[in-house]
């Protein structure tokens, strides 16, 4: 079945995930393709709106308002909103939407993960609490609010990390012929390998070569993970994680979060 197009109407595909593991990286990636058209912002933040949209009645031509295609244009129109997968009814409007839209997923340890977001939350000014904090006494600030409430696009540190829960209900929602799984450590270590991945899963030609592309958001210098914080949070994402890597069928193996000895902590 051949992606959708602007042509039909449609949206094609989106990165919906996950958010710190290279998402901004892909997305220039993928806007290199002459057959892929991006939106004119890379996160359109349509299905997660929870103010602005009437959820009752959508209007998509908000949404189709963000793709500049000319009469003719057959390219495959995506683009990249990586809570996806993590806000409430997100991937339920999706799902109405286009209920043949593909989804292209990619992750990074979790706790790396949940480090790198608390480092742009800093940087941004919209937290000020360090990082052993955040990831214990800090998630009770999420504690009674509803899970659409702004507070969790911020302080959900921990809980955006348990990813196995997250694709149990995308794959509920989703054929998993319109899901590709990839990992944050592959497209840094060999792009042009995991975009022939998303060729094969598109159902494109080749993409074109390129230099590497590395976005980094949060470059401030706060030292590493500690061992107490990593420990604990590994004891918390055990479970999930084993979940996880038996679901999606990628490797976790080189995860620190998967391993108990050797940590060195995360640069």
């Amino acid at each position: 079945m051949k992606v959708g197009s602007m042509r039909d109407g449609r949206v094609g595909f989106m990165i919906a995930g996950v958010q710190k593991a290279g998402t901004s990286s892909l997305f220039s990636y993928l806007a290199r393709h002459p057959d892929l058209q991006g939106p004119t912002v890379k996160e359109t933040h349509f299905f997660d709106d929870e103010t602005g949209v009437d959820w009752a009645k959508p209007d998509y031509e908000r949404f189709h308002g963000l793709f500049a295609a000319a009469d003719g244009d057959n390219r495959i129109a995506f683009e990249a909103t990586p809570i996806s997968i993590f806000w409430p009814n997100a991937l339920e409007r999706i799902a109405k939407y286009n209920p043949d839209m593909r989804l292209i997923l990619i992750f990074r340890d979790p706790i790396e993960r949940a480090w790198s977001h608390w480092r742009m939350e800093i940087d941004r000014g919209t937290d000020n609490v360090p990082f052993g904090f955040a990831i214990r006494q800090g998630r009770w600030r999420l504690r009674d609010l509803a899970t659409n409430h702004p507070a969790w696009r911020i302080y959900s540190y921990v809980e955006r990390g348990f990813y196995g829960r997250q694709i149990d209900r995308l794959l509920g929602l989703f054929d998993r012929q319109n899901v590709l799984f990839l990992r944050s450590n592959d497209l840094k270590r060999d792009p042009a390998a995991t975009l022939a991945s998303v060729a094969t899963f598109l159902e494109l030609r080749p993409f074109p070569p390129g230099k590497p592309i590395i976005q980094h958001v949060g470059e401030s210098d706060f030292g590493r993970v500690s061992d107490v914080d990593f420990r604990y949070l590994k004891s918390l994402y055990a479970e999930d994680l084993e979940d996880f890597a038996k679901t999606s069928g990628i490797r976790v193996d080189d995860w620190s979060t998967w391993h108990s000895m050797n940590y060195e902590g995360t640069s």
